[in-house]
């Protein structure tokens, strides 16, 4: 019974939506009738009529007020409306309408049932704009202690925002925490030390569970009974201590190696035991995940102190190991720091093989992937590559493919040429990247710019054919050329991963909205007003006095410019124009 009511009140909402959207002007026409009808009654001549007279006896200088105010009332919303799209990127009037205002218009919920009848395609769309809207894990995230703390000592900035470092935190819950460290004193310290908001705190929480582990480190077990021989046991140390320390309380990079070095050898006793009781239960099974996770971002971070202290060979070896040792952890993304490493020595054959693998339609793109080939196509042709001559005999087929390869990089970030072209400056890449976003342009140009500008001619081909994109790519962004159309969450994501001091890019360029202009041309006209009537009250006394005439009067429709014009002379007495006695009969 309860499902009938609910299926008839479902049915009688639908018809009067269908009846505000489809059948509106009979509802207009109905309550025109419905006036007409009523216009004794209501006795709406002789309201007109009153008002006519009462506006009529307006004074000029209720006309500066009111057009003044209405100025300064539309300025207010302007300045509002232009803060709001600054801060936002939307209209705070558009967002209220349709949030509020188009469901009671009939308008259509984008998460209702309906959507369930879209076609495959349009879902796989939305899924993939809905992972691309993902924010993801720096792979070339700098150190906090070593590198973004020393920019805030000089700079007195901070180059970190409160929702990245709390994603960061969020990471190291998962990667480096499980159930089963309650088991464990100083694992449980860890565990509340990744919550900790506070820098100092989660360090001397570090500290704190690496004494609890260094007094609970040697156990004391007799040999031979009632003998005074023992043996001292010497158990495994915090290893995620040690990482904490090394990120940042270490205010080098060799520091940070050092305590790396030494979280290396208690993680890869944890991995070990644990490898071997992983099947033993769900418990076991837990531990071995975190200390394999533990061990992997050691080992990542080891290669990355060696490739930021010049020791470039060995972090490529370092990388190529772990990738080996580990090719199922493909969340750390790896390979885009043995990418980056390999372009420093300048081994383009290895990067090539390495982009065979990784740059494959069914594995996500990144900026990294798609821009380091447009580098390798663009390094074939850069060093004589000229636009004058280009345009009199045309592209050659290898240089056809480096701009389709650079076409298909800016289509996937339009982001990144203004940094590698130094069009905009630079900033410390954040710990988190959104895709095809500004954070992750920012991220890739800090790190790769160098490697362009080895090229010769590189970023001159680049220059010369990077805007071409845009004349390919559909507009408005229903949909791509290569991928996915752009997806329009990355500037709310960007400025929260942003520092606020970093103006951040945005594509598209948002027009305008309505009602902005709208509020503009309303608080300009109004101004005008405001100015005409406080110069020349008479005239626009009169003016105003006539344009009421025309809209209450009854004769309006016989009503003409040259009757107004005649008020305006009788109003002002304006002597008639002599004659021409050369023209007298």
């Amino acid at each position: 019974m309860a499902e009938a009511g609910t299926g008839f009140l479902e049915q009688l909402k639908s018809c009067i939506v269908w009846s505000w959207t489809y059948l509106w002007t009979v509802w207009f026409f109905i309550v025109l009738f419905l006036v007409y009808v009523l216009r004794v009654p209501l006795k709406i001549n002789d309201n007109l009529s009153t008002v006519s007279m009462f506006l009529n006896t307006l004074t000029p200088k209720f006309y500066v007020a009111l057009t003044g105010t209405s100025s300064l009332i539309s300025g207010l919303i302007l300045i509002f409306e232009w803060w709001y799209f600054r801060k936002y990127g939307t209209s705070f009037i558009e967002q209220v309408s349709v949030s509020h205002l188009r469901p009671l218009l009939g308008g259509v919920d984008n998460n209702s049932s309906n959507s369930s009848n879209s076609s495959s395609g349009d879902s796989d769309s939305n899924r993939q704009s809905v992972s691309e809207c993902k924010v993801w894990r720096n792979p070339l995230n700098l150190f906090r202690g070593a590198e973004y703390n020393r920019y805030t000592w000089v700079t007195g900035r901070e180059p970190l925002t409160y929702y990245d470092m709390n994603l960061s935190a969020q990471d190291h819950q998962t990667f480096f925490t499980c159930d089963s460290d309650h088991l464990r004193p100083a694992d449980a310290i860890m565990q509340k030390a990744w919550r900790e908001r506070n820098p100092q705190a989660r360090i001397s929480a570090a500290h704190e569970a690496l004494e609890i582990n260094e007094i609970r480190s040697r156990v004391e077990v007799p040999l031979i009974a009632s003998s005074t021989i023992w043996e001292i046991k010497l158990l495994p140390k915090c290893a995620t201590a040690y990482i904490l320390l090394a990120e940042e309380e270490a205010t080098t990079i060799a520091e940070a190696e050092k305590l790396f070095k030494q979280a290396l050898k208690a993680g890869d006793g944890c991995y070990r035991r644990s490898q071997q009781l992983q099947h033993h239960g769900s418990q076991y099974e837990a531990q071995h995940r975190r200390d394999t996770n533990v061990l992997v971002y050691i080992k990542r971070r080891l290669a990355m102190c060696a490739r930021r202290l010049g020791r470039t060979r060995e972090a490529v070896k370092m990388m190529r190991d772990l990738m080996k040792e580990f090719p199922l952890l493909s969340m750390f993304n790896i390979h885009e720091n043995l990418l980056e490493a390999l372009l420093e020595l300048q081994a383009y054959a290895d990067v090539q093989a390495v982009l065979a693998k990784y740059d494959d339609i069914s594995l996500p793109k990144s900026a990294t992937i798609c821009y380091t080939a447009a580098l390798l196509k663009a390094r074939a042709v850069s060093d004589k590559f000229s636009p004058e001559a280009a345009s009199r005999r045309g592209l050659s087929t290898a240089e056809m493919n480096a701009v389709e390869a650079i076409h298909r990089a800016v289509e996937f970030n339009p982001h990144v040429p203004k940094y590698l072209l130094e069009m905009k400056s630079l900033i410390l890449p954040p710990e988190h990247i959104l895709k095809r976003g500004d954070s992750e342009a920012i991220a890739y140009a800090f790190f790769h710019l160098a490697h362009w500008k080895r090229v010769e001619g590189a970023l001159n081909l680049l220059h010369c054919t990077w805007e071409g994109t845009f004349r390919m790519i559909p507009y408005p962004l229903e949909k791509g050329h290569l991928f996915y159309p752009y997806p329009i969450c990355t500037e709310t994501a960007d400025r929260e991963l942003l520092p606020s001091f970093h103006e951040v890019s945005v594509y598209p360029k948002k027009e305008l909205p309505f009602f902005i202009l709208f509020t503009a041309g309303l608080c300009s006209f109004t101004a005008m007003l405001a100015l005409l009537t406080h110069q020349f009250p008479e005239l626009m006394g009169v003016f105003a006095k006539a344009m009421i005439d025309i809209f209450c009067s009854a004769e309006f429709r016989d009503w003409n410019c040259k009757s107004i014009f005649m008020r305006v002379e009788d109003e002002l007495e304006i002597p008639p124009a002599p004659q021409s006695h050369h023209f007298q009969n």
